[in-house]
């Protein structure tokens, strides 16, 4: 018979059938155990039996693609033993990648989860039965590239080959597989169009309207203003701001510490509060003790833990239906930045992002002054457009003292009169993109 997976369930029902094979590969034979849902494959050569691999952990497809290379062993050393190890299909890949990433502490929460998804949606179903060592360009762009392409985004579709990248150099590096079929292949082998950034889809005048709408529904929904309100002060991540605990804010000293694990670069992040911050989180704080809440979150949400990646989704859901995203939010605040004449490092430093080993050594200790100018610029700023009703602080300047150098001040070199007018949107057209 023609072995397949299809054919072997198939004779798994005849009790009388012990042994399968193909006349098109000699020697090649299939047997079945007591329980008939198992087997083992076996390579007969001069009336030697030679133990391959198990089924159904092999199957025939990564079977046959190996055939050639073991019968080559077997004739020219007959008593070699040639059972088959390692990873042969790419549902062995993948399964054993998916796992080593899940166990990586060194690895975010949001990769593990965008290597899993992709691993069970797109590549699983479409390679997961071939073999590793049988794959070429013209396979894999008529099994994934090209059918991927016409259902996703263009840049989904480099995350997709990305992983499969990944999954099989890291393999390779390992020596559990003989060679890594994708180490010429590059993504722009299979798709030509460029990746562009996406717009943001929040501009600074558009906060004019968002932050009062924030500011009415505090009272309703206190936690889902909160969340946004912490995004737009400080352009943080969604994934920091959600899992954010009380004890990472030192009002007494004016600053937020995010633990290295929670942020996607793997550092950590210390960011000033300004004193119209401090009042905010005082409010927010009373508003959840006087709701029978006295935990450690900030945004708490089942079983004791912080919200989840979906629960944060909806509350942007919620506030946005969906015209704009909680990424537009550190978008936005990244620009008004710029075009409020911060620099540019000190606008990298504060959204956290790398700037290169000696940058993150000696910036970083030399910025926390003008960082905290450029958040007292800007939350001076959504004052004027309804921060201030929010956070109900009077007197600024006789907000709390914290500790570390005090700014000088300084003329922004781009007024923020300016900052919500229509000249606003011919200045941005002028920079490159940041994000």
């Amino acid at each position: 018979m023609k072995l397949s997976d299809a054919e072997i369930r198939r004779q798994a029902a005849n009790l009388k059938v012990r042994d399968l094979r193909d006349p098109r590969h000699p020697g090649l034979r299939f047997r079945f155990d007591q329980s008939r849902n198992a087997g083992t494959w076996f390579l007969v050569v001069r009336r030697k039996w030679n133990r391959l691999a198990r089924f159904p952990e092999y199957g025939p497809a990564a079977i046959l693609a190996e055939l050639p290379n073991l019968r080559q062993r077997l004739l020219g050393q007959p008593g070699e033993a040639v059972a088959l190890a390692g990873l042969v299909t790419f549902n062995d890949l993948l399964t054993w990648f998916k796992e080593r990433v899940a166990n990586d502490a060194a690895l975010s929460d949001s990769w593990k989860r965008t290597v899993r998804t992709v691993i069970d949606r797109h590549l699983l179903p479409r390679l997961g039965e071939f073999p590793i060592s049988a794959l070429t360009a013209a396979t894999l762009d008529k099994s994934l590239m090209w059918p991927v392409q016409a259902e996703c985004s263009t840049s989904y579709v480099r995350q997709i080959f990305r992983v499969l990248s990944l999954a099989t150099g890291k393999a390779r590096e390992l020596g559990l597989i003989a060679g890594n079929p994708m180490a010429e292949m590059k993504f722009n082998h299979f798709i030509k169009t460029k990746i562009l950034p996406k717009d943001g889809r929040l501009r600074a005048d558009h906060l004019e309207e968002v932050v009062p709408a924030l500011g009415a529904l505090f009272e309703q929904a206190p936690t889902d203003a909160m969340l946004a309100l912490l995004m737009i002060c400080h352009g943080t991540r969604l994934g920091e701001s959600r899992r954010a605990e009380w004890a990472d804010f030192a009002l007494s000293h004016a600053e937020w510490f995010i633990p290295s694990e929670r942020t996607k670069t793997r550092t950590e992040h210390r960011l000033p509060l300004t004193p119209q911050v401090c009042a905010l989180l005082r409010r927010y704080r009373a508003a959840q003790l006087a709701s029978g809440y006295s935990g450690q979150y900030l945004f708490p949400g089942r079983k004791g833990q912080a919200i989840s990646p979906s629960q944060a989704s909806a509350v942007f859901r919620r506030l946005a239906s969906r015209t704009w995203s909680s990424h537009d939010l550190r978008k936005v605040a990244r620009t008004a930045w710029l075009d409020m004449g911060v620099d540019g490092f000190i606008g990298e430093m504060l959204l956290n992002h790398s700037l290169g080993k000696v940058a993150d050594t000696y910036i970083k200790t030399k910025g926390n002054g003008l960082r905290r100018e450029a958040l007292e610029l800007w939350h001076g700023w959504l004052d004027g457009i309804g921060f201030a009703a929010i956070h109900g602080l009077t007197g600024v300047q006789s907000a709390i003292s914290h500790n570390g150098p005090q700014p000088k001040s300084r003329k922004a070199r781009s007024p923020i009169d300016e900052f919500v007018t229509g000249e606003n949107a011919k200045r941005e057209k002028q920079h490159d993109p940041w994000l």
